[in-house]
């Protein structure tokens, strides 16, 4: 294949598209992008795109509809309608890969845009770097939501890493992850980027307004959950975990968007047998506003994520952020951003992922750490305060756009011989 071979180099001053050394015509290809963001990879790309505006000529395509100020929305084929997932996900990406035409480089973010990154890579010549978010082989539970179309998102995943120019893991966990499930991949071609947190926009808010709103009990501690419903996050779990902590203990579950119906009917019988056991508990059943989970993340006493999968955790980076602890699994790269004992603590997964038990060990850990952090307040405050340093010191956005661009640099130069 022969990659385009136009390097863009530049001088100019200000804030226009540039390094100061280096400019490039960048595809950058997403499901998620704003107003319509529901989860962790859509955050990345949210920040990421803001931050990769003052590097490079960047063009967004994402779902939705219309086209303004460098963002290109494409909606599934109206044939599709009622179709599987995955074939109305393939017509969009075909969609994105027309429209990369003058671009010199596509960057994709998740299996959902994937195949538009491996195709525009095919048809215009330009050099495909992805970033790995999570893996199909990972999910198995998305066959429940996807029924055959899972085949089809691990086929587009595989087609699309394994020929990729470079592939960027959102943790070491990641990495190691990626390799052992595609072992044809190069190893060298595999570089970690961390997930980033903007530490000016995610910092405490002392307003009580959006609890009182919400009906939350500001005399009262509370533990939080923020995530989508799906077997990922781990909510099942949690919500047996607390059934028996400390009775004073409120829990706030800001959760919507469940993955099937069966997990949702799960999720509300859960809560429901849970309301029956105790007061104070509160479900929150929409995407709140980011001002709205901030104050939500200050106030909390603890926020709890029991991900049985978890390539990173942007989550656990905005709760550290608001100056609060942080209960999570040991599990992917959550020990890369949550220290334990320091930020936090960890709890082994112990066969919550299905693969040794049912999960009960697992709970039982995660009831011990929540009490042990909301039932001594001087700690908490401690691990609050550590992990916001952490994040203002180790995870801003525009530290994750430089190192995005430095290996855009490495792939075009590679693609020209250089």
């Amino acid at each position: 294949m022969v990659f385009r071979q136009s390097l863009i180099w530049v001088t100019m001053k200000g804030p226009a598209k540039t390094t100061g050394r280096f400019c490039v015509r960048v595809g950058l290809l997403t499901r998620e992008y704003p107003p319509d963001v529901y989860g962790g990879a859509g955050v990345h790309v949210e920040f990421l795109a803001r931050e990769l505006r003052s590097l490079a000529d960047l063009d967004v395509h994402c779902w939705g509809e219309g086209r303004a100020d460098g963002v290109v929305r494409h909606r599934p084929w109206s044939s599709l309608d009622g179709a599987n997932d995955a074939l109305r996900t393939f017509s969009v990406d075909l969609a994105m890969a027309a429209g990369l035409e003058d671009r010199e480089l596509v960057h994709s973010h998740t299996w959902y845009a994937n195949l538009a990154g491996h195709l525009g890579k095919l048809l215009h010549g330009i050099p495909h770097v992805m970033t790995a978010h999570s893996l199909e082989p990972l999910r198995p539970w998305k066959a429940e939501q996807l029924g055959g179309g899972y085949a089809l998102s691990s086929w587009a995943e595989r087609t699309a890493i394994e020929a990729a120019d470079a592939v960027i893991a959102v943790s070491g966990a990641m990495r190691e992850d990626i390799l052992g499930c595609y072992p044809a991949l190069d190893p060298a071609k595999v570089r970690v980027v961390h997930n980033g947190i903007d530490t000016t926009l995610y910092q405490p808010d002392h307003g009580t307004e959006v609890l009182g709103r919400l009906g939350i009990d500001t005399g009262r501690p509370y533990l939080l959950f923020v995530g989508r419903i799906t077997r990922q996050k781990g909510v099942p779990h949690l919500l047996r975990a607390v059934r028996d902590i400390d009775p004073a203990v409120q829990v706030v579950l800001a959760a919507g968007a469940p993955d099937t119906p069966e997990i949702d009917r799960e999720f509300r019988d859960l809560v429901d047998e849970l309301g029956r056991r105790r007061d104070g508990v509160h479900w929150i059943p929409k995407m709140l506003p980011r001002p709205d989970v901030i104050q939500l993340l200050t106030h909390a006493a603890v926020f709890v994520c029991p991900s049985v999968y978890e390539p990173l955790g942007i989550v656990n980076l905005e709760a550290m952020a608001c100056g609060t602890p942080v209960v999570a699994s040991r599990v992917g790269g959550i020990p890369e951003v949550v220290e334990d004992g320091v930020t936090g603590v960890l709890v082994p997964l112990d066969g919550a992922d299905g693969a040794n038990g049912d999960g009960a060990a697992f709970e039982a850990g995660l009831a011990r750490a929540l009490d042990s952090v909301i039932g001594d307040p001087e700690a908490g405050r401690r691990m609050g305060e550590a992990g916001r340093e952490r994040a203002v010191r180790e995870f801003g956005w525009d530290a994750v756009a430089r190192r995005t661009v430095h290996l855009y640099e490495e792939v075009l130069k590679q693609a020209q011989g250089g």
